[in-house]
């Protein structure tokens, strides 16, 4: 994905929203999710994301699903360089007080240098980064 100036990094806060139900944000998410594709404003993981919702499918909403999600969701991926993953350790460095996992420091990192419109999270450490749009948390 070359342009990401609309685009948002998709979360995985946000992706089991969507998929589960009974989760308390999936009204929200389903929203959310209708307005950006109202808007054409088209979503993105990093490669790190691939792999965090996965994992989180498979414990809440079991293989069958964390395995179609795996290989149909057909998300753009933006796969990190070297220097965002040591820009994504560095700001875990310079924040002591705060426990951002690698994860999102990376969706921070990402979103940030490559100009993205922000993050759909329902993730409070997206908020508290204050570095972009959040949408989905407060909505």
């Amino acid at each position: 994905m070359s342009e990401l100036r609309r685009a948002v990094l998709l979360d995985s806060s946000a992706i089991l929203a969507l998929l589960d139900a009974s989760d308390v944000n999936h009204r929200t998410a389903v929203s959310v999710a209708t307005s950006l594709g109202k808007e054409k404003r088209p979503v993105f993981l990093t490669s790190a994301l691939v792999f965090e919702p996965h994992a989180l499918l498979l414990r809440k909403l079991g293989r069958t699903v964390a395995r179609e999600w795996l290989l149909r969701s057909g998300l753009a991926v933006v796969r990190a360089t070297m220097e965002e993953e040591a820009a994504a350790r560095e700001l875990i460095s310079l924040h002591e007080d705060k426990d951002w996992s690698l994860c999102d420091a990376l969706s921070f990192v990402v979103v940030e240098r490559r100009r993205a419109a922000g993050a759909f999270s329902f993730d409070h450490h997206f908020r508290q980064a204050g570095r972009f749009r959040v949408w989905g948390l407060g909505t």
